[in-house]
């Protein structure tokens, strides 16, 4: 009986044993990127639409024009804060063929062209402290195969520098303003410009608003935000919005520094630009 009764001890000692060890086993594969929110898009905009998960955790989205790829934003079944991150990026496994459009909480927009991989909607200027809906769309029927959609955190603080300041009423494409090259002096690789402006809601027939960055005296334009471009070498930016930057390049710095930059638009009023650079944080220990 004792024999018996240390056997059972020691299988009743064994069974939490190997529980844990099983635990342990399985944890790594169940852990998943804090970051990675490719799961929340999981619905669609209407009934045409038909959006699939595939065994690699990848996504593949028939669309129709303008409808929609819907993720879910909730936190205990109220809207999440996004304030601590700078953008979503979603990332195709082939280059698409048609363009594409991120909205935020119907708010602000990023508009991608066709032929690219990845398109990112930057968060950085705009309220994100409430958000329920991202939705992803394209501009006509396709089928996309999106990899991964991810957030990526902000990290370090952004310090301000004013480059111009005034009142330009692009209107149908009349007026323009030029920021000349020594403003540029102290922009660097990864730095942003800043656009602050409202956009004419007063015509009930505007749809649509833009704007075009080219360096002063050429008609290329910059390339920090080529992926957002239309064939006109122009960005789409949302009625809602009051901000629009541009990540500086290492070629948009060289010829900003060199010639300086013009812009121009349609429909919006520019009232200052600033220079954007990053200051890292500071993790020394005394």
């Amino acid at each position: 009986m004792k024999h018996n009764t240390t056997k059972l001890s020691a299988l009743m000692l064994a069974a939490p044993l190997t529980a844990m060890l099983f635990s342990c086993q399985i944890k790594p594969e169940e852990e998943k990127d804090s970051n990675d929110v490719t799961r929340k898009f999981n619905s669609t905009w209407n009934i045409y639409e038909k959006q699939q998960v595939n065994e690699d955790g990848s996504i593949t989205y028939k669309s129709i024009p303008w409808g929609g790829l819907v993720g879910t934003f909730l936190k205990n079944n109220a809207p999440m804060d996004l304030s601590a991150y700078e953008s979503i990026t979603f990332e195709y496994a082939e280059p698409t063929t048609v363009p594409t459009q991120v909205v935020v909480q119907d708010r602000f927009k990023t508009w991608g062209k066709e032929g690219i991989t990845s398109l990112t909607c930057n968060f950085d200027g705009q309220d994100v402290s409430a958000v329920e809906k991202i939705l992803f769309q394209t501009g006509d029927s396709s089928t996309i195969h999106i990899k991964k959609v991810y957030l990526t955190p902000s990290y370090g603080v952004w310090e301000s520098t004013p480059i111009w300041s005034g009142e330009c009423r692009f209107g149908d494409w009349e007026n323009g303003f030029m920021i000349k090259p020594e403003k540029f002096e102290q922009a660097y690789e990864g730095d942003k410009i800043e656009f602050i402006f409202t956009a004419d809601n007063d015509d009930p027939n505007l749809t649509y608003w833009l704007i075009k960055t080219i360096y002063s005296g050429t008609s290329e334009t910059l390339k920090g935000n080529d992926y957002e471009l239309n064939s006109y070498g122009c960005a789409y930016v949302s009625s809602d919005a009051n901000v629009y930057r541009i990540v500086l390049t290492a070629d948009d710095v060289v010829n900003l520094r060199e010639k300086g930059l013009f812009s121009n638009g349609y429909h919006l009023n520019i009232t200052q630009c600033n220079l954007l650079t990053r200051k890292e944080a500071d993790y020394t220990q005394e």
